[in-house]
């Protein structure tokens, strides 16, 4: 990508790939250096499908997050994508930040994952996240081993739920970043479209209201979105694809209650988004085995 000028001899810019294993709180992590949601987040693994672009204006850098889906042992033929979306993020950035649960007991899928990123020339980074969840020994035997591990360019322990050296990570990688100018105007969070916000936060309520395989098998598009300047309001229509008849009727709920719930949630929430009112009807349909279906995967945006 190219940058807007060259006359920014004291500015930083640079991109930062944000990897790590599935449920780790990328995400979430993402959110709070930027101070506004821009990834969608549940508490189960694998809700990132997408890299999702956000933008930090600082002073005298723009740092530029690119969010991945979590990265590890992939089967289905959608996981294999999602993991090729993630890996691809790693081509072109200048830091890597690598996200851990402090938490978690197995590490396999994270030194899985430092076998595919290191040996990249570029900077890694390491965070060690929720660290709300263990204790102080538990913190220092992990940063030991970790240091131990590769010679990452700083180790910060953090919470990205409590915000808890959140700032550390962020003057760390400004630290590390090149100097040049910035690569977006000054007003923008993020490249994405309004109607991609809209369908993952969609997704996003699919994946918090149902249990299961549902969320695994659910995709989301936007069909209809037109705005009504003369009454202030944005009418959307979207559709939620589902794999199986079983649970298309899971997804609709009895008399109507499931989808309700979920269009009501999703509707609040796309409207403090756009800060408009927002009219938003739901569909749901069946498309046998579109997980698995290379042709439906570009369809849904899994390029």
């Amino acid at each position: 990508m190219l940058k807007i000028n060259n006359n920014y001899d004291h500015f930083k810019s640079g991109f930062i790939a944000i990897v790590g294993a599935p449920n780790v709180g990328k995400s979430t992590l993402l959110n709070r250096i930027l101070g506004e949601k821009i990834s969608i987040t549940s508490e189960k693994p694998q809700t990132t499908r997408n890299r999702i672009l956000g933008i930090l204006h600082r002073n005298n850098a723009q740092l530029v997050f690119v969010d991945t889906p979590g990265i590890h042992k992939a089967k289905r033929t959608l996981n294999v994508r999602i993991v090729d979306i993630a890996l691809s993020a790693l081509a072109d950035v200048d830091i890597i930040l690598l996200v851990i649960d402090a938490s978690k007991q197995d590490m396999n899928s994270e030194q899985i994952l430092m076998q595919k990123i290191s040996h990249q020339k570029t900077p890694i980074i390491l965070a060690i996240n929720k660290i709300d969840l263990i204790k102080k020994p538990t913190l220092i035997t992990l940063i030991d081993k970790w240091s131990k591990e590769y010679s990452f360019k700083d180790i910060i322990p953090v919470s990205a739920k409590n915000g808890t050296q959140v700032e550390k990570i962020v003057e760390s990688i400004e630290s590390h970043i090149p100097n040049g100018p910035p690569f977006f105007p000054q007003d923008y969070l993020t490249d994405l479209p309004e109607k991609f916000f809209v369908s993952e936060l969609i997704r996003e309520k699919v994946f918090r209201y149902t249990g299961q395989e549902i969320p695994y098998s659910t995709a989301v598009t936007v069909d209809f979105f037109s705005e009504d300047k003369n009454n202030s309001i944005i009418r959307i229509h979207a559709t939620i694809y589902v794999e199986r008849s079983s649970q298309k009727a899971i997804i609709i709920g009895k008399n109507g209650s499931q989808i309700k719930k979920i269009g009501q949630n999703a509707r609040e929430e796309i409207q403090r988004k756009l800060s408009t009112k927002v009219f938003l009807k739901l569909f749901v349909k069946v498309e046998k085995n579109w997980s698995k279906d290379t042709k439906a995967l570009r369809k849904f945006g899994y390029e």
